[in-house]
Order: structure tokens, then C-alpha cells, then sequence
């Protein structure tokens, strides 16, 4: 059975269609990908339900803009883009009260003390006959012209689609950058008559941004960006920290700061993405103790969402994105994933608001 993934980068004209013959190799963990090159596709947490995916392409192709009209290579990828679409079972109404268990477990862990910061993930099925899964792709890009849109189908992870604002890293040569994306806020509607999604990537002077966003953001942007910080410290020189600024992703808005830094050893890589990954952002903090605390404790399995996916080495640039705004594709409908980032002054009802809110992005492709 064949695999792919194709990918538009955030405000690009061209799509790329990567193809592989078989299946993608399966590794053990990120500092296996130094010196590797293909489509990675990360899971949260690696295990062997969920492998560190790397596709090895066969054939890689440029397709024009999906919205340029029909096109005969858009129309032969369509015929394909169904093939690895499963049965699945719903997991049950809309899982308020599984959230509403897991928000108490965690914040009663951050009020004594024993985290700095927990994120809290869950998912929600929509049953419903499946659109065809290009179609779904080109109508993100053309919502979503400033996010990293791509779908990715094989048979281990299945078949996924995503919207991601979020970079982890991306780069060529020892010129690289990174950022920390945290804390969210609904975006305002946009004028009557309008696009309900206007813009996918905005950005509003930092001082502008203060003024919108409580102090329980603030610190829970300033927590990642330190991580972050301290993070490149180990692997790179001549880092240059940016912002925060506010960016509108989609129907909401996140603090941002951007890190550029040089990485003097490239083929390190690997070890730097090991050490990023899961950031604070979709993790919690102290990590290690934030991971084992989740991967025990959350009764929605992530899977794939919020591990991270993107092109490695191709033509010696790296593209990889946080997989945030993501669903699952099935035959019989889709699983929409969303989290948020708690801390000990969160309240539920604000944080499940936010999750519906980060659904929407999703939500949209298949109304």
C-alpha cells in the first residue's frame, strides 16, 4: 500500500505531493531523524500504537494552487485520497464529562503545587459520511492561506488533517527559527457580510496585544518562551528573541515571540527536536514529569495531535509544524482534537470554551 502527504507552506502558491512506495520507516525517537530527510509525521508521545512516522518519498511533485481550478494531477490524487479511511466508533457524546473529570485531576495538581503548567487535551466525533479527504485540504488552504496546511495518509497513523499556526522549528544551512505560541483568546467577529475567518495570521503591535489578554496568558506565554529559551541555549548560537506579539490564527489569537538563532552543527538536529518536543506549549511544565503525568491521566488518547509533522532536509531546508487544529479522517466521519493550557487561576468553563473554540478551525472544512 502507498503513503503521502502533501503540504502548502504557510503563503505559498504551490502545493507538494510526496509519495512513497510501502510504508513509511518507523523510529524510536526524534534524535533518530539526524541526518535523515523525507515527510516526518510525530505523535505526542511515541509508542508502538502511535510510531515516529518517516516518509521516504519516491516521487515528489509540485501541484499548482488548489485554487487555480480543476487540474488532471489534483483529479488523479483524489481518486487516492480515500484509501486508508477506517470504520470507527464514536467515543460517545461530546465528551464534557470525561473533561470535566480531567480538568479537577489536573487542577488539583497545580494547586498544590506539584506543576507550573499542564495541558489538558481532548476530542470530540463528528458522525458523519466522510467528504473526500483533498477536497477537505484544498478548502483549508484556501481558509487558511497563512497556516501550514497538510494532509497525511498511511496505514500505521491512519488518515490526518491540519491547520497549524504553530512552527517548531524550521530552517536551512545554520540559519533556523522557532517560537513559543501560548495562551488564546476568541478573535473578534468580523463585519457583517464579511469572511468569517478574514485572516489567518495577523499580527498587532506588542503593546496593542497587552491590553487584550488576562495575566493567566501572559504567564502561560512567558512559561513556554523560557523553556524555549533555555532550550537553544544548549544547541545554538546568536539567538535573537522577538515579541511577544499578538497573532490571529483562524478564529482565535495567541501571544507569540520568535527565536532565530544559528545552529553551528545542523546534524544535530535531531537532539534539538528531542529536547523541544513536547514544548510547554502542548506539554506542561516540568516536562518530564508533565509528560508521564499525561500520557497516565488523560482520558483522550492524542495520538498524533500536537506531535509535530512537516518536510525534513528536502532540497536542505526543514519545515516542521506543531500539529495543532488537526482531525482524524474516517469513513464515517471525523475526530476533532483541541487542548489548552491550564494553570492553577483556570477555570473550566473558560478552558472548554477555548477547546470548542480551537474546534471550529476544523469544523468549518466540514460543515
Amino acid at each position: 500500500m502507498s503513503c503521502f502527504a502533501i503540504y502548502r507552506l504557510p503563503g505559498a502558491a504551490e502545493c507538494t505531493l510526496m509519495e512513497q512506495d510501502g510504508e513509511p520507516r518507523e523510529l524510536r525517537s526524534c534524535v533518530e531523524l539526524n541526518g535523515q530527510s523525507g515527510f516526518v509525521l510525530a505523535p505526542f508521545a511515541v509508542s508502538d500504537r502511535t510510531p515516529l512516522l518517516l516518509l521516504e518519498p519516491d516521487r515528489v511533485a509540485l501541484l499548482p494552487s488548489p485554487q487555480g481550478g480543476e487540474n488532471p494531477m489534483w483529479e488523479a490524487l483524489a481518486l487516492r485520497s480515500s484509501a486508508n479511511l477506517s470504520e470507527t466508533s464514536p467515543v460517545g457524546g461530546d465528551g464534557r464529562g470525561a473533561y470535566t473529570i480531567d480538568f479537577a485531576n489536573y487542577h488539583a495538581q497545580l494547586c498544590e503545587g506539584r506543576f507550573q503548567k499542564l495541558v489538558l487535551a481532548r476530542n470530540a466525533f463528528v458522525e458523519e459520511p466522510a467528504k473526500e479527504p483533498l477536497a477537505l485540504f484544498r478548502k483549508a488552504c484556501d481558509l487558511y492561506p497563512q497556516a501550514f496546511v497538510a494532509l497525511v495518509s498511511t496505514s500505521q497513523s491512519g488518515t490526518w488533517l491540519m491547520a497549524t499556526p504553530e512552527i517548531l522549528v524550521e530552517g536551512k544551512g545554520q540559519a533556523w527559527h522557532t517560537m513559543a505560541l501560548a495562551g488564546t483568546i476568541e478573535a473578534p467577529q468580523p463585519p457583517k457580510g464579511g469572511s468569517e475567518y478574514p485572516c489567518s495570521s495577523h499580527q498587532t503591535p506588542p503593546l496593542g496585544g497587552v491590553r487584550l489578554w488576562s495575566s493567566k496568558n501572559i504567564e502561560e506565554q512567558q512559561l513556554v518562551a523560557t523553556y524555549i529559551m533555555q532550550c537553544l541555549e544548549q544547541f545554538a548560537s546568536d539567538i535573537h528573541e522577538e515579541g511577544p506579539v499578538t497573532v490571529q490564527a483562524a478564529n482565535v489569537m495567541h501571544l507569540r515571540s520568535d527565536f532565530h538563532f544559528t545552529l553551528p552543527h545542523p546534524e544535530v538536529l535531531g537532539m534539538l527536536l528531542q529536547k523541544l518536543h513536547p514544548t510547554p506549549a502542548v506539554c506542561g511544565l516540568p516536562k518530564a514529569e508533565a509528560l508521564d503525568f499525561i500520557l497516565h491521566n488523560e482520558a483522550a488518547e492524542r495520538r498524533y495531535y500536537s506531535g509535530f509533522c512537516g518536510p525534513l532536509n528536502m532540497k536542505e531546508e526543514s519545515h516542521l509544524f506543531v500539529s495543532l487544529r488537526c482531525m482524524e479522517l474516517f469513513a464515517n466521519g471525523y475526530r476533532l482534537y483541541a487542548g489548552g493550557g491550564l494553570l492553577p487561576e483556570s477555570q473550566m468553563q473558560q478552558e472548554w470554551d477555548e477547546t470548542e473554540a480551537k474546534m471550529q478551525a476544523m469544523r468549518q472544512l466540514i460543515r
